[in-house]
């Protein structure tokens, strides 16, 4: 996923490791993709286009 972002927005990536299944995707402090909100890892490709809005 970060190499996805990298190349296609050109993006630096960072990963934040927590602990109990976190899964959050936050683009300039605004979550755009929560595990825990949604129940479920995201979809390949899925993180991209939620980024491109």
């Amino acid at each position: 996923m970060a190499a996805e972002l990298k190349q296609a927005l050109g993006a630096e990536v960072k990963l934040v490791e927590g602990s109990g299944g976190v899964f959050d995707v936050v683009v300039d402090g605004r979550t755009v993709f929560s595990k825990y909100e949604t129940g479920r890892f995201p979809d390949p490709g899925e993180v991209l286009r939620l980024v491109q809005g």
